[in-house]
């Protein structure tokens, strides 16, 4: 059988296209915690389900087990700097005037659109931590950008096709 190795599947895996977000939540002592994510999915319409792959190393993690909750922030075609801050470590949130969604995770200002959720499951998979959601708020925000999305190791937009 043959192994395959963190760097080979990271470069195989770099060639699957994902929309670039900000998972959000509060830590227990209210402070707002965030990180960039790729690895965010639809599961189900009924009832409406996400899920998010969190490295177990991050700080997010447990703020999200803490409030039970988190927010996926859509980011626009014009945030990667927004999106390379909230992927290094450090005070993500100094400096941005950010608002909660209706059960109180951070949302950021000017995104594509957002989802908050309640975690209704977690499951401990490799290195990372996979929280399924169940959506209980979400709205669309900006309807005149383009989304940000990460293929190869950079940054890319999107355009619409012509069918």
């Amino acid at each position: 059988m043959m192994s395959v190795g963190p760097r080979i599947f990271r470069e195989v895996m770099g060639r699957l296209a994902g929309g670039v977000t900000v998972v959000t939540a509060l830590d227990g002592d209210r402070r707002a915690r965030g990180f960039t994510a790729t690895a965010v999915c639809s599961v189900s319409l009924d009832p409406p389900l996400v899920l998010v792959c969190v490295g177990r190393e991050a700080h997010t993690p447990s703020a999200i087990r803490h409030s039970g909750r988190y927010a996926l922030n859509f980011l626009c075609s014009d945030d990667a700097a927004t999106s390379d801050r909230f992927a290094t470590e450090g005070s993500k949130f100094d400096g941005i005037e950010w608002h909660t969604a209706p059960a109180g995770s951070p949302l950021l200002p000017g995104i594509l659109a957002w989802v908050e959720c309640e975690v209704e499951q977690d499951v401990e998979a490799g290195d990372h931590t996979v929280f399924i959601g169940r959506v209980t708020a979400a709205a669309i925000g900006r309807t005149d950008r383009d989304p940000l999305v990460h293929f190869g190791g950079r940054y890319h937009t999107v355009a619409a096709m012509d069918p």
